[in-house]
């Protein structure tokens, strides 16, 4: 199964902030956010401060596809 962050792209759109806002604001680097942009794993410490900062749960923000 591979890992989808659609979702949190959508999100993203939906509270008018971009990539880099995220990032600064979660403290992620810039490998990690170039990481979810191509949905590849990314630890889940980062995925909780993301859902900290978005006020969302994990499943709003990735999924798993086949």
């Amino acid at each position: 199964m591979a890992v989808s962050y659609n979702k949190l792209w959508k999100l993203l759109i939906d509270k008018k902030m971009n990539k880099t806002e995220l990032r600064d604001k979660v403290g992620m680097s810039s490998s990690t956010l170039a990481k979810l942009s191509k949905d590849q794993e990314v630890a889940m410490p980062v995925l909780e401060r993301i859902c900290k900062e978005l006020k969302c749960d994990v499943g709003d923000i990735m999924e798993f596809v086949e």
